[in-house]
């Protein structure tokens, strides 16, 4: 469904305009609920790099946007995003049911939950990511679009590695913790990819 919805997307240029925004959109919200777990004293360098590079990916996503039409999208407001009400519900819905899930396994508050919920959130968008871009940049060759997002399907691999090697730190079971965590996000994801089919045209 994901590779059939980009390929409608990506062949009408307004609508991989909104496409791209939405993704510069998600990225930049990423990036900010990064910045939102520090603690005010003890950041370390990869918390800084990865906020660094979520900012770095939505601006190259918008960017990539003047490629198609440079008039288009200027902003984040729903006429210009896809599925705007998931796009927006999507990683803050992650977020809290990532907490309600560690704080009952955990039992964890105040900043180490929020901590934890970094780890966690941001290791299933990493694995998330891992499969989307590739898929998006698979059907951009095939459309021969001038857009691409090679060098961010780099970054996220790296990502993920670093989100693991976190996670390995926090807690001996945590793969089992991450299983949860990816099949609560792939509940969100799907309900996304759905509500974007809704939006393109009827061939789609």
């Amino acid at each position: 469904m994901l590779t059939s919805n980009l390929k409608s997307i990506v062949s009408d240029n307004v609508l991989h305009a909104k496409w791209l925004n939405t993704l510069s959109y998600m990225e930049n919200a990423g990036a900010k609920k990064i910045s939102a777990s520090e603690h005010k004293e003890n950041v370390n360098l990869i918390i800084l790099k990865h906020a660094a590079e979520e900012h770095r990916h939505a601006y190259y996503l918008k960017k990539q946007i003047s490629k198609i039409d440079g008039a288009l999208c200027k902003t984040y407001t729903n006429a210009e995003l896809l599925s705007p009400n998931h796009t927006k519900y999507y990683l803050h819905a992650l977020d809290i049911a990532v907490c309600r899930y560690l704080k009952a396994v955990f039992n964890l508050s105040g900043y180490d939950l929020k901590f934890a919920a970094y780890l966690f959130v941001t290791y299933a968008i990493e694995v998330r990511a891992d499969e989307l871009y590739p898929i998006y940049q698979a059907v951009l060759d095939d459309a021969k679009s001038k857009v691409n997002v090679k060098s961010i399907i780099l970054e996220e691999e790296g990502h993920l590695e670093e989100m693991i090697n976190q996670l390995v730190s926090f807690s001996n079971d945590w793969e089992n913790h991450a299983t949860e965590v990816i099949k609560i996000e792939k509940a969100l994801f799907d309900g996304w990819v759905t509500a974007l089919a809704t939006e393109l045209p009827i061939s789609a």
